[in-house]
């Protein structure tokens, strides 16, 4: 098993599979008495041990370079009228959308549903071409698009009332970038903003809210948005979202490190990511930075669990891709699927 860096140096890779880098879960040389595994622990383990015995299996997806450098909420904000993430001079603003009928505010995107959502649209847009993507008949084929389980079934809690909602939240919110800009003798200011769609369609059976058959309808993006996601999206491994889509921390650290993966595999040079930036670009809802650093250590663990070609180092300054790492998705690949 190929060997990866740790801030402890190097490590053989399946210490990596579930626990932290300073405790590996797995020992060298384990009995059955010493593993036991959760049932989610089991879930991942099989995914890592999926996607090593066929490596060049590889699923295409796409996310954009934009949500990369600034990322949602991993948690529900509340009722404010606006929510903003900063990344240096750059912030990203979400504004929700209004529910007319209901006279209030729809809700912010977040946590992992609207991640895989992004994941979704910048793949088929990509693919396509095409600002309006068609969402599909059944509801359980969608769900498996995204690399989600459809044997939850409804309720408030399920799968289906937590995506549909997401899928309301995402569908309906403007999203803005905002960067100072100074020089000299000036200063000054530069903004995007982008309607994630601007029209839709979205049919249920309301006898039956829950059915996971009853579903259909299309979404058509908002021009500054399609141009925004297809002009340069961050190519990513699909078996890799689905193995870590349980924590949204985890998903956004994975979408940072195939980013400066391929930018360190074009430049080769090395790329940092101090921590302090890494806070505010990913951990701002995190109220200590060491506590953001601790789950952001776990969160690598995986990470380089199923993307083997990912070559790291971290110490209390900040976390380093090394020029020797691999892009999750080979240039040939990518390129040939645009």
């Amino acid at each position: 098993m190929k060997s990866t860096r740790s801030r402890k140096g190097i490590v053989k890779a399946s210490q990596f599979l579930l626990g932290g880098s300073d405790s590996p879960l797995l020992p060298e040389n384990p009995t059955p008495k010493e593993i036991t595994l959760t049932a989610p622990q089991k879930r991942f383990l099989e995914s890592v041990i999926a996607i090593r015995e066929d490596p060049d299996a590889y699923n295409s997806s796409y996310l954009a370079r934009e949500l990369v450098q600034c990322t949602l909420p991993h948690r529900d904000p509340g009722d404010l009228p606006s929510w903003e993430r900063r990344n240096g001079r750059v912030h990203l603003g979400i504004t929700p959308g209004w529910d007319f009928e209901q006279k209030c505010s729809i809700g912010f995107p977040y946590g992992i549903h609207p991640r895989l959502l992004l994941y979704w649209i910048t793949s088929e847009a990509v693919r396509t071409q095409d600002k309006t993507l068609h969402l599909g008949a059944s509801y359980s084929a969608f769900i498996r698009k995204l690399g989600l389980s459809d044997r939850t079934g409804g309720g408030v809690r399920g799968t289906y009332q937590l995506l549909r909602n997401q899928v309301r939240r995402l569908f309906a919110a403007r999203i803005s970038f905002q960067e100072s800009l100074r020089s000299p003798q000036r200063i000054g200011q530069r903004w995007l903003n982008m309607e994630v769609t601007k029209c839709g369609e979205l049919w249920w059976d309301p006898r039956d809210p829950d059915s996971l058959d009853q579903w259909e309808g299309f979404i058509t993006l908002g021009d500054t948005f399609f141009e925004a996601i297809t002009a340069s999206p961050v190519p990513v491994d699909f078996r890799h979202l689905k193995a870590l889509k349980k924590s949204p921390l985890t998903l956004d650290l994975y979408a940072w490190a195939t980013h400066k993966a391929y930018v360190a595999m074009e430049s080769g040079k090395n790329q940092f990511g101090p921590w302090g930036a890494l806070t505010q670009q990913i951990g701002a809802e995190y109220k200590r930075p060491r506590a953001f650093r601790e789950k952001a250590l776990v969160a690598l663990t995986k990470i380089v669990s199923v993307y083997e070609g990912l070559r790291v180092e971290t110490s209390a300054e900040g976390i380093t891709v090394l020029a020797s790492s691999k892009p999750a998705i080979p240039p040939r690949i990518f390129i040939a699927g645009q």
